[in-house]
């Protein structure tokens, strides 16, 4: 799995026959966050969010469908990570090079743009920086963990 993101809500997916992207809902399961300090918004999908997960449920026109609106109905996922099985929902990690199906398009037809992860500055990070880089990077600033890791979520 190196090298590989796990795919969380809000990850960006397009369809070969559409012309618009849509961000993947996790519908499946309520209790898993990975990529979310809060716990609120970045549910960890898996290969059981199939049917329609997408927040607006479309690819823009699909060129299957003579170029009328899609209608996106994910049948399953492929390339999905065995090794990670979530208890809520029995579902394996879909991971940013995951497929899904559509029996409109084609088998993998929809791939995952982005995962959805994005990085976050912690207080851990701070500690675990090189004073050198941060004086580097912030030359103005106390170098003081916690003042210095409050001016960084501020920037």
């Amino acid at each position: 799995m190196s090298e590989k993101h796990l795919v969380c809500q809000g990850a960006l997916c397009r369809c070969n026959f559409g012309t618009t992207p849509d961000k993947l809902k996790v519908l499946t399961q309520s209790q898993h966050y990975i990529n979310d300090k809060d716990g609120s918004e970045k549910l960890m999908a898996t290969h059981k969010d199939i049917g329609k997960t997408f927040e607006k449920n479309m690819f823009g026109n699909c060129a299957k469908l003579n170029n009328n609106p899609c209608q996106v109905n994910v049948t399953q996922w492929s390339g999905f990570y065995k090794k990670i099985t979530l208890e809520a929902n029995s579902g394996n990690a879909l991971l940013e090079d995951s497929k899904a199906t559509c029996p409109i398009g084609s088998p993998d037809c929809i791939t995952i743009i982005n995962h959805g992860q994005t990085a976050e500055v912690s207080k851990q990070n701070v500690k675990n920086a090189d004073e050198e880089v941060l004086a580097e990077l912030f030359p103005l600033m106390d170098l003081n963990e916690e003042e210095l890791f409050l001016n960084i979520k501020n920037i």
